[in-house]
């Protein structure tokens, strides 16, 4: 809003200074310093609150070191996420850009779920909260939206290299890369990025390709598929990776600040043309959406680090894993999100395996068998004797190390 209004003041009465909100790097500041301020200044407040509504978190004994302490903790913070993502974006970002449409409408859908599942544990006592087949109903819901919008909306193009004869209706540009002159169309299409491979760049409409004249047709189907999977993967770990303090805000912050250089350099036509990389017209505008969610992680992490004084629960811990997710999809970098939230993968994996391997060995020897000592992951290290803070301390330095790889891998071809 404050976008609008200063863009109007600069216009009509050119008023000294207006004109910097027109600079995303500017007003992404703004957005980070106003996500800070919301986040540490009202959210305590807001921790105060829940706690004089004793809405506490319910711990099952698992045999942990200080785990039973935690009894109590106010939870439900994810409140506190979400306030500190919307408020700056609403501010600050184009709120008739279609990326940043789609980024509130991921922020409160799946916050709208987690509050509900959190609400049913606190308020109706059941420590079970909403049924896990209604959080994917939820989660497929919006993967369908998000993919659909991906699929057919006019506004959301990629710029790609194209020879003579043109096959495009649509205008032709022309620069110079290096000594050597390029054509380019603005196009809707099904293209992402994938690191090691030829120009990095991947065509879902291509993966159904062997069989035969006509496959375009399925390929709204694999892009389909591909977003269900990631959004319900990434929401899910970030979900399985909150348990133990700071651990999920932490890794978050990370990773957003990775997608917000990775959404500056797409959505910058002289750096993409530079580095050589897919460049997205209007994805710019996601930095300022990427500056307030690493600002909320990292100010919501004031309290959630060791000792915890509030839980983000599933109101923010879903939320925080889906925004991540469908933030890669609309910069067109989904197919890096393994590696970028590795840390969620690694939790995510640890729990298949420990529940696949323990229901085989049940019904192949009649006693259920176990990989690690206790999944998720970090529970693992726990009772190996290895404090929480050092867990967290070194899953932060491994998401960082993923993170750089991660910025690396746009020249690795």
């Amino acid at each position: 809003m404050l976008y609008y209004l200063f863009t109007w003041l600069n216009k009509n009465y050119n008023i000294p200074g207006a004109g910097v909100f027109q600079y995303i790097t500017f007003r992404m500041a703004m957005a980070v310093i106003t996500s800070l301020v919301v986040t540490t200044v009202y959210g305590h407040r807001l921790i105060e609150f829940l706690r004089f509504k004793q809405v506490g978190e319910t711990v099952r004994n698992l045999g942990l070191e200080g785990q039973m302490q935690k009894a109590g903790t106010p939870t439900m913070g994810g409140i506190i996420i979400i306030s500190g993502i919307l408020i700056p974006t609403l501010l600050f970002a184009k709120l008739d850009n279609i990326y940043i449409i789609m980024m509130l409408v991921t922020t409160i859908w799946l916050g709208a779920i987690g509050f509900l599942d959190d609400y049913i544990k606190v308020f109706k006592k059941n420590k079970e909260g909403l049924a896990g087949k209604f959080k994917i109903i939820g989660q497929v819901g919006l993967a369908l939206f998000i993919g659909l919008t991906m699929y057919s909306n006019k506004d959301i193009i990629i710029s790609q290299e194209v020879k003579p004869p043109i096959k495009y209706d649509a205008p032709v540009e022309f620069h110079m890369h290096g000594n050597t002159p390029v054509y380019t169309q603005n196009v809707r299409s099904t293209k992402t990025t994938m690191p090691f491979y030829k120009n990095n760049e991947f065509d879902y409409g291509k993966v159904l390709k062997f069989l035969g004249p006509g496959y375009e047709r399925y390929s709204l189907l694999v892009f389909m598929f591909f977003v269900i999977i990631i959004i319900t993967a990434v929401s899910n770990g970030a979900n399985i990776t909150d348990g133990i303090d700071g651990l999920a805000t932490g890794t978050s912050a990370i990773i957003g600040i990775t997608l917000a250089i990775l959404a500056y350099v797409s959505g910058n036509t002289i750096i993409a043309d530079y580095l050589n990389i897919m460049f997205i017209p209007n994805s710019g505008e996601l930095v300022i959406f990427a500056g307030a969610f690493t600002g909320a992680c990292v100010g919501f992490l004031w309290y959630n680090s060791y000792p915890a004084q509030v839980f983000m629960g599933d109101t923010g811990s879903l939320a925080i894993g889906g925004i991540i997710a469908v933030f890669a999809i609309m910069i067109r970098k989904e197919l890096m999100v393994p590696l970028l939230c590795g840390i969620f993968l690694v939790e995510n994996l640890s729990v298949i395996v420990q529940v696949g391997w323990f229901k085989y060995t049940r019904k192949r020897f009649g006693v259920g068998r176990r990989v690690f000592l206790l999944a998720p992951l970090h529970h693992h290290y726990q009772k190996k004797g290895f404090h929480e803070a050092k867990i967290v301390t070194r899953f932060w330095i491994v998401g960082i190390l993923l993170a750089i790889v991660t910025i690396i891998t746009l020249k690795l071809r």
